[in-house]
């Protein structure tokens, strides 16, 4: 074959690949095949996870397209938030974050890779996850009250247990003290079980953390609930009072959050179809009891009211982390 033949087809052949790979991303992911991609910041079989593959089992029915749960742990759930911020705003990636990225982490760390009112669009308020107060039944006191009156009585020990320093448990804690006139100490464990354990063995007074990983040892008898945060009571524990009932204030928005965001750019109608979609799936009773069995239970509130939680939330927690001084690192 000549060789001018040969450069000929090698061109004709480089020209359809520059055109193929000159297709704008727009189009390719706007193919009816690709699947959508919820993004969540922790690993494979916990809560979080649970519950995304729940709502993806919903959304391929009635978005009636492959759904995907896609982990990306680390970086307290911001390598997620990265990962969706970049990705094509079509409305095929969706990010359920809990709220300190949000809500606490623009008032703690001194510089963040991401603008969160700017680079991504909320979509729907989903679930509310309570925070319990707990303590050992070995302990003298029942109720919060009793608590109180306790820890005045020994201010020495009035360190509170919690897994993660500069989230609203940290400064719902400073909060309370500041209002009892107490400087309880926010103590940090590496896990829930831990800080259980030196609960029941007498040696922490109390402990907050979240309601599904104490409820086992609450059945057994071995911890008391003291209070749950938020501004009503749980209905996983009617009976328990909120701890603002209970004479301690602070942690009124220390509750924790799931709500669903994607990257900024996405169509507005895309973003109505996929709120629709989250808050249909949430509202159904299976998901509700699944979910409950994890300590979550189902909110349903749309973009406008999660846009305006984030910001009262950020607003009621700044001057409360500016006055600790507290800054986060990794």
């Amino acid at each position: 074959m000549p060789f001018r033949i040969v450069l000929k087809r090698l061109a004709a052949a480089l020209s359809l690949a520059l055109g193929v790979s000159a297709v704008p991303d727009a189009a390719v992911a706007a193919g009816g095949d690709t699947p959508t991609r919820i993004v969540v910041g922790f690993a494979a079989g916990g809560a979080l996870d649970i519950f995304a593959r729940t709502l993806a089992e919903k959304l391929r029915v009635s978005l009636n397209t492959p759904v995907l749960v896609e982990n990306r742990p680390g970086a307290s759930a911001r390598l997620a938030l990265d990962t969706v911020r970049r990705a094509h705003p079509d409305g095929k990636t969706i990010l359920i974050s809990p709220a300190p990225p949000f809500t606490i982490f623009p008032l703690t760390y001194r510089q963040l890779p991401y603008d969160p009112d700017k680079d991504l669009v909320p979509v729907a308020y989903l679930a509310d996850v309570p925070l319990i107060a707990s303590t050992g039944t070995g302990q003298p006191y029942r109720t919060m009250q009793e608590y109180l009156a306790w820890v005045k009585r020994q201010p020495a020990r009035g360190g509170v247990g919690l897994v993660t320093l500069g989230g609203t448990i940290h400064f719902g804690v400073l909060t309370l003290g500041k209002e009892i006139g107490v400087p309880l100490l926010p103590t940090a464990y590496r896990g829930a079980v831990m800080m259980l354990t030196d609960e029941i063995g007498g040696t922490l007074p109390l402990g907050i953390d979240a309601v599904a990983g104490q409820m086992e040892l609450y059945r057994a008898g071995k911890i008391r609930f003291l209070g749950v945060t938020g501004t009503k009571r749980t209905s996983l524990l009617p009976d328990v009072p909120t701890l603002a009932e209970a004479g301690a204030p602070g942690f009124e928005s220390a509750s924790g959050w799931y709500s669903a965001f994607v990257p900024a750019g996405t169509p507005p109608a895309t973003v109505a179809q996929l709120e629709k979609a989250l808050l249909d799936a949430i509202r159904s009773t299976d998901v509700r009891d699944k979910m409950a069995a994890l300590g979550m239970e189902m909110n349903g509130q749309p973009a406008a009211t999660l846009r305006r939680m984030i910001r009262d939330q950020r607003a009621q927690w700044k001057p409360v982390v500016e006055a600790s001084g507290f800054t986060a690192s990794d």
